[in-house]
């Protein structure tokens, strides 16, 4: 399903409109439009954690953290396989110590999970993001990088693109992470459990900025994180149905993401791929051989 963006409401430059007509409908659709930027986001989503954290302004929702709580919203379905995009624009400023987080992720010991994690910085420094996958409940599987540019500044598009074959994350449609299936090779691959979608925003300051070396300062409090252009399209899989009959179902389902097209990176995107590994990746776990003596099995075999 997709929700076209709108611009924010501004009824002072409505009413400044000359034509009493053009006012009255003008003013009609921007009140619609007003309504419809909560719509959308409650259609898909809902606050889960510190609902009084939340505000909405025109077409964005705003997530806040202070001294007294962080904030979080889920959506209201569970899909195996597609695709999920979220615009966001990460806390201005002095961000150190805060983390703002959009994953995916089903429930239980042994669950899945794909996460993207800003992680803030004192100003004038980037916002590192770090992702990781999670499979049978291991995770483990970090990588870091630098963006290429200020996501503080604007909104951005972060995706997930999940399917049989690969999970993809995504930076305005650049490929900066894939996890491919190589059940061939023994290794397990997530795609037998439904998952939700999330975000939140929480102080970690015992770990997220420098490892912990830098705190968060509270005077710069609240810490704001905004999102807009909710979409999800993917395989929507009922809570009362067993994961086993919605593996099945939406296995065969036909959705576009499971086209053989989408069974990999294309060439451009592997070019894409490189280039982003290449100028500004900081950390990997698969280099990282302090934590893994031996190299981990999924790390041999990954193309990219």
């Amino acid at each position: 399903m997709f929700f076209p963006q709108q611009k924010p409401c501004n009824m002072s430059s409505i009413m400044a409109d000359s034509s009493s007509s053009l006012v009255a409908v003008a003013l009609f659709l921007s009140l619609f439009f007003c309504a419809n930027a909560t719509a959308k986001f409650d259609q898909l989503f809902q606050p889960y954690w510190a609902p009084d954290h939340f505000s909405f302004d025109g077409d964005a929702v705003n997530m806040k953290l202070d001294n007294f709580s962080g904030a979080g919203f889920s959506s209201k379905s569970k899909y195996m396989f597609g695709k999920v995009n979220i615009q966001i624009k990460l806390v201005e400023g002095d961000s150190a110590g805060t983390v703002t987080a959009f994953y995916m992720s089903s429930d239980g010991p042994k669950h899945h999970e794909f996460d993207f994690e800003f992680l803030g910085n004192t100003t004038g420094e980037p916002y590192v993001v770090q992702t990781n996958v999670y499979v049978n409940g291991v995770g483990n599987r970090e990588q870091r990088l630098n963006l290429w540019f200020d996501p503080t500044k604007d909104f951005h598009t972060y995706s997930i693109l999940w399917n049989q074959r690969q999970v993809v994350f995504l930076v305005d449609e650049t490929p900066i992470r894939v996890h491919t299936n190589l059940e061939h090779k023994g290794i397990p691959f997530p795609k037998d459990q439904a998952m939700g979608v999330y975000s939140s925003i929480w102080n970690a300051d015992d770990w997220a900025t420098q490892g912990g070396r830098v705190k968060t300062d509270w005077t710069h409090a609240p810490f704001v994180a905004s999102y807009r252009a909710f979409e999800i399209d993917g395989c929507e899989c009922p809570v009362t149905t067993a994961d086993s009959d919605n593996a099945k179902r939406c296995a065969n389902s036909g959705g576009w993401w499971d086209q053989p097209v989408l069974s990999e990176l294309n060439v451009h995107q592997s070019h894409q791929l490189i280039w982003v590994r290449a100028n500004h990746m900081i950390y990997d776990y698969c280099s990282d051989t302090g934590r893994f003596p031996s190299v981990p099995a999924e790390c041999e075999h990954h193309r990219h």
